[in-house]
């Protein structure tokens, strides 16, 4: 993912207030990418995560921990 791809992908979420309930209803960053990937956008949940703490076209990503949450891949 470029950080355009992102910037862009977040701007429409500012623009869209069906979009901006999608993303706040989603419980983890492979959802909000879904989102993304569903209009287009090239990212990705791991992506998503290294922009947590930072602000991009006026919004503020930030990672929440879940209680139970355990990182990792399951199979």
């Amino acid at each position: 993912m470029t950080f355009e791809q992102f910037r862009h992908f977040l701007s429409r979420v500012q623009r869209d207030p069906a979009l901006r309930r999608q993303v706040e209803e989603a419980i983890t960053a492979d959802e909000v990418a879904r989102l993304a990937q569903d209009l287009g956008f090239s990212v990705s949940g791991s992506d998503i995560l290294r922009f947590s703490g930072q602000s991009v076209s006026g919004v503020r990503v930030q990672r929440i921990d879940h209680p139970g949450e355990y990182p990792g891949r399951y199979y």
